[in-house]
């Protein structure tokens, strides 16, 4: 029996038709893998199914049972639930006031705030949660605060949950609880659809596939045990991607970056503490953590945006300044975590951004008037070395997608060859094609001899392309390592600060002594 069934549907937007088409089908008690590129249609479809849009045209079926979904009420009314990629929670109330915020259960016109405690409680026991329901949200790490935006879903009546990337913020550790709770959800009779880019995860959790590509189905309901990630990658992106690149460094060289007993403290807290950092020419050095511990003031410091308590800089061995302009002159490129907020002006054509912070420079303007058609000829050719998708470089960067967007601000850093270049998140929000064309241009520019300090959030990302990778946990740099001689799990551990060198160096000691 299918949970959900959506035939013929067709959702067509001013300048582009996002849904041509499409059949999707849940059947009852399966975990069903949404993928495509960025754009290909998954949000959108998956927004159609929970009310938040409607169709032009197509037929939606719940349970068998024709039907019409006008608002998110109604979608949850149908027994449809939908845990966002950016949580919706209010950090200062317990779980369980979160949970049962607008449907809360009462004691004639009083909140029966027991009574809302017991219920979560006993979801928490039945679904194995692990969290209380008495706690905090803003004491929760991100992957028990994911499992609150579910409990919500459940608390609603939730037989059918849509989860929007469930594991882009989550540790190897994290993203496993997650799956057992999807596969106790599973046994419980639930449907869910999961919508990720991931591909080694779609093959460990999911009963079947379908493949969006440019607003069309692609491959609809593949069961996984019949295909392989390699073959899932060339349904969405229309070639053949090479997955996972690892190709270590044959050339590492002098030193050419080095940070020095790197201290910043905040409203009487202290927020790093003595980071001793190095990077060498052609290597990459990766920076491992879970988001909050501190890689955010970290890039901050580095870029010159935020003054620390005690800081030494060196390129090539000279002590640098730290005000921004001065990472410019130093041949210090940037990319930035959040690309929205620090890497463009979104109301800015794609020309003027692909310049920015480069733009008082002599190639493109002189006495302080812009060179408008030198900047105009610059920004297609680098469109067209870097393929960024648009119809003209005078389209402004808000109407591009994710992945084109990076690619802009990547075009931006990469093209003023630069010889240290800071990357935040680099393929964070892209699609499998664009994060391939990513890893490569990084790779590359490592063999040419750049220096690059790569911090993300993304595991597999960081052990693949790192020569060497520094973990970072509440401030600190607690681990060095070559990625070849740790597995996935232990780094894991270390970024949950679950162990340490010193543990590690006193258990070697008590193996040594028996």
């Amino acid at each position: 029996m299918n949970a959900v069934a959506m035939h013929g549907i067709v959702k067509q937007y001013p300048l582009v038709k996002a849904i041509d088409d499409v059949t999707f089908k849940l059947k009852k008690g399966e975990i069903h893998s949404l993928l495509g590129e960025n754009g290909a249609g998954k949000s959108t479809l998956m927004k159609i199914l929970y009310g938040m849009c409607k169709p032009d045209e197509g037929d939606i079926f719940i349970n068998e049972k024709k039907v019409k979904i006008n608002n998110p009420r109604e979608a949850i009314d149908m027994g449809i639930g939908m845990v966002h990629q950016h949580f919706m929670l209010t950090p200062v109330m317990t779980v369980a006031e979160n949970v049962v915020m607008g449907v809360e259960p009462g004691k004639g016109i009083f909140f029966n705030y027991k009574k809302a405690v017991k219920e979560v409680e006993e979801m928490i026991s039945r679904y194995g949660l692990n969290i209380s329901a008495a706690e905090k949200v803003e004491n929760l790490s991100v992957g028990e605060q994911q499992r609150v935006e579910i409990l919500k879903a459940l608390y609603r009546g939730a037989d059918i949950l849509i989860l929007d990337e469930p594991t882009a913020v989550l540790t190897p550790q994290e993203v496993e609880e997650l799956f057992k709770i999807m596969r106790e959800l599973k046994k419980e009779g639930k449907s869910i659809i999961i919508i990720t880019h991931k591909l080694k995860e779609t093959m460990a959790i999911a009963d079947s596939i379908s493949v969006l590509r440019d607003g069309v189905m692609i491959k609809a309901g593949i069961l996984a045990k019949d295909v392989n990630d390699t073959e899932l990658a060339k349904l969405m992106v229309g070639r053949d991607v090479e997955l996972n690149i690892v190709r270590r460094s044959k050339n590492i060289g002098a030193k050419c970056f080095e940070i020095k007993n790197l201290n910043l403290s905040s409203k009487g807290a202290s927020i790093l503490k003595n980071i001793n950092l190095e990077v060498h020419k052609g290597e990459i050095l990766g920076i491992a953590g879970i988001e909050g511990n501190g890689q955010t003031e970290f890039i901050e410091v580095l870029t010159g945006l935020r003054k620390p308590d005690t800081l030494t800089l060196l390129k090539d061995g000279k002590e640098m300044a730290g005000a921004a302009a001065d990472f410019i002159a130093n041949k210090i490129g940037h990319i930035p975590e959040d690309r929205m907020t620090r890497g463009l002006v979104m109301e800015l054509s794609i020309a003027e951004n692909i310049i920015l912070g480069y733009h008082k420079t002599s190639q493109f303007a002189s006495k302080g008037i812009f060179k408008s058609h030198k900047v105009v000829e610059y920004a297609k050719t680098k469109s067209e070395d870097y393929r960024i998708k648009t119809p003209n470089v005078n389209e402004k960067c808000g109407a591009l997608s994710g992945g084109n967007q990076q690619k802009v601000v990547i075009a931006r850093v990469f093209s003023q060859d630069p010889d240290v270049i800071i990357v935040a998140q680099p393929t964070r929000g892209v699609d499998i094609g664009a994060m391939e064309y990513i890893h490569n241009k990084l790779l590359a520019l490592r063999d040419e001899g750049k220096a690059i300090i790569l911090i993300s959030a993304d595991l597999d990302e960081v052990r693949c392309l790192s020569d060497k990778i520094a973990v970072m946990y509440d401030g600190r740099i607690v681990k060095q390592i070559h990625p070849d001689e740790i597995d996935e799990t232990r780094l894991g551990l270390y970024m949950t600060g679950s162990i340490n060198d010193e543990e590690e160096k006193l258990n070697y000691g008590k193996a040594m002594v028996q």
